[in-house]
């Protein structure tokens, strides 16, 4: 029989032959780098079957999809691991995650711990060293429930599958019901490392059983094991929570509640500077700032589809007996500012934007600092314009993400997510709507990813990923596309025709939230913000309490200049309050002693250690008013 390969070439092989034969057909050193195949555009394993007229790419581990099969088979071979290490387990689902993967499993009362991992990895060793086959298999459903009788939670699953065939794969002793592909021998598993263990309710439900979650981490090379895990080492240094405390920016109480967060002085310092900044921005680029309630009427919500669609995310209440809604978004005010007042297209667009704080109802298990909270602060905007105004509005707003992020030294990636299998509104409305979207990425120039089926169920949306210092990524930015909310709130405008026209509508953010920004700003700089940034951006030092004197007089001018200022006076060693200024990460030190007091001078010691002495008071003024203006990265001029 024929095949096709992926340059066109055809070539014969014998009827049967695998994939593993043609690799090896094709030469042997291909056949031993082989470790699945894609087969008319399916990953499969390596030891499927061919059929006549197929076009088949070998998958090798320098081929990207090779990395999902080394972590999911690696899932496969924990739980064969956790198995033999403890009998009574329940195993129930392994899949592959960013960066690695999980399994859960029901141990009962039994928790695992730190040296349960050391024997769980151990034992993943020795099962890799046994070089066992993996095997695919195809049987009956009702031969699969018969095979798991013992095992609740597989039963469950193969019970929910349409499909009269499952497939199941066998290694050794352990048999798992799972799609694949996989690898074909255990042998092939080499670069991993079990990480962590968490709750993980069964499905997600907090009505099932809590499960036992462990995730783990694979790699195709040593070496990229190695870099993997010296960047979560890295990570976990410039951990926000962590650092957030010792730069004293803000708090959680178990009294006021899990998910709210509080700000003190450092911490309402750097987000008033972030604010402030915003609103500047804003308004020079034609918004208007408005401001709505914290909770609408339950009706109002159910009009625009947030009751349908996101209510499980919300909080209500009721006031007078009737249903009230806690606003989980800002678009909705924003709409009834727009329908204030009856609009001409001469006073398209208009541009609303709000720092509103939205409250969401997040699991408590997923809360995690000022990444994931139940109350936050967005710098929301909604734009209304005329389609024709759509492309131009959509380049401001990604010209204007560019800018910003641009001030705080990110790189970053576009995805575009496309309608998700809950929406409202016409078919037709979702393709104009994206459309719009991708004709302003292409006007742009920009590069993309599609992410099928993660837009809001109002409409299609571009997301901005955010690249840290670390390499990670955070999706803050977006621009949503809506025709179909100005639907249903029957928004219009006067045309030139004298009739009545339907807006389009832009939701948009920049920082996205201002709580989930400032997490990922502190991690990204760990702590050590730019000078037009930072909490306190100068503190003064003095030698002896001789110069206390000039220190405030220097505090006061520098306050009246409008810089975040202050003094360690205390009766301390000089060089211990210099450390304590530079673990708290303060950008500027002016240290003041006789000679800066004799002869008005300051000396400035610089957070990374070079020093910058006896300047005159003015020169070191016009250095701190143009970091501060021109907010900049650096520390120094």
């Amino acid at each position: 029989m024929n095949v096709l390969l992926p340059d066109g070439a055809k070539l014969d092989v014998q009827d049967g032959a695998t994939a593993y034969d043609l690799a090896k057909q094709i030469s042997i050193g291909l056949a031993k780098k082989a470790m699945a195949a894609e087969v008319n555009g399916t990953l499969k394993d390596i030891t499927a079957e061919l059929s006549d007229g197929d076009t088949v790419k070998i998958i090798t581990e320098k081929d990207p999809e090779s990395l999902e099969i080394i972590r999911h088979s690696t899932a496969h071979l924990m739980a064969q691991a956790v198995r033999r290490l403890f009998k009574d387990v329940k195993v129930t689902i392994g899949p592959v995650i960013k960066d690695g993967f999980y399994y859960d499993f029901d141990m009962g009362d039994k928790k695992f711990t730190p040296d349960d991992l050391k024997a769980i990895e151990k034992m993943m060793s020795k099962i890799a060293g046994e070089a066992q086959p993996v095997s695919r298999r195809v049987i009956s459903k009702e031969d699969a429930l018969k095979e798991f009788s013992d095992e609740k939670y597989k039963v469950e699953l193969i019970s929910a599958i349409d499909d009269e065939t499952v497939s199941l794969y066998d290694q050794g002793d352990f048999t798992d019901l799972c799609r694949g592909p996989h690898v074909d021998n255990t042998k092939r598993i080499k670069h991993y490392k079990l990480l962590s263990v968490a709750g993980a309710y069964w499905r997600g439900d907090e009505n099932n059983p809590m499960l036992q979650r462990i995730y783990g981490t694979s790699w195709q090379t040593k070496e990229d094991l190695e870099d993997y895990l010296n960047m979560l080492e890295e990570a976990e240094k410039r951990d926000h929570r962590k650092i957030g405390k010792q730069l004293k920016l803000f708090t959680f109480s178990e009294e006021a509640g899990a998910g709210f967060p509080i700000y003190l002085p450092n911490g309402g310092a750097l987000r008033n500077v972030l604010e402030t900044y915003e609103k500047q921005e804003h308004i020079k680029r034609g918004y208007d700032i408005v401001y709505g309630p914290s909770i609408l009427k339950q009706d109002l919500w159910k009009k625009s589809g947030h009751y349908d669609n996101y209510r499980e995310n919300m909080y209500f209440t009721k006031i007078d007996d009737i249903d009230y809604g806690v606003k989980p978004m800002n678009c909705l005010a924003h709409m009834m500012v727009f329908n204030s007042e009856i609009r001409s297209y001469r006073d398209l667009p208009q541009r609303y934007f709000e720092l509103g704080t939205v409250h969401r109802h997040e699991k408590s298990g997923v809360l995690h600092g000022l990444l994931r909270v139940r109350a936050f602060t967005q710098d929301d905007a909604h734009l209304f314009c005329t389609p024709e105004q759509l492309n131009e509005e959509i380049i401001g707003i990604i010209d204007f993400v560019d800018e910003v992020m641009g001030k705080f030294g990110f790189e970053y990636e576009i995805e575009v997510s496309t309608k998700p299998e809950k929406y409202i509104g016409t078919d037709d409305n979702w393709e104009k709507a994206t459309n719009a979207l991708f004709e302003a990425l292409k006007t742009k120039g920009l590069n993309y990813e599609i992410n099928e089926g993660d837009g809001a169920f109002y409409g299609p949306k571009i997301d901005i990923k955010l690249k840290d210092a670390i390499g990670r990524y955070w999706q803050c930015a977006t621009i949503q596309a809506d025709f179909n909310l100005p639907e249903k709130f029957d928004l219009n405008y006067i045309g030139e025709d004298g009739q009545k026209h339907r807006p389009a509508m832009l939701h948009r953010v920049i920082l996205g939230s201002v709580d989930r920004f400032i997490g990922v700003l502190t991690e990204h700089f760990a702590g050590a913000f730019p000078l037009w940034i930072a909490p306190v951006q100068v503190r003064i030092i003095n030698v002896t309490d001789a110069h206390a004197d000039y220190c405030k007089e220097i505090e006061k001018k520098l306050k009246a200049e409008g810089f975040r200022v202050d003094s360690d006076l205390r009766n301390e060693k000089m060089g211990f309050k210099i450390r304590e200024a530079q673990m708290e990460k303060v950008p500027h030190m002016i240290i003041i002693g006789q000679n800066e007091v004799d002869n008005n001078l300051v000396s400035v010691r610089l957070r990374n250690g070079d020093n910058k002495n006896e300047l005159d008071f003015s020169t070191y003024l016009s250095v701190l008013r143009e970091l501060d203006k021109n907010k900049t990265l650096e520390l120094w001029r």
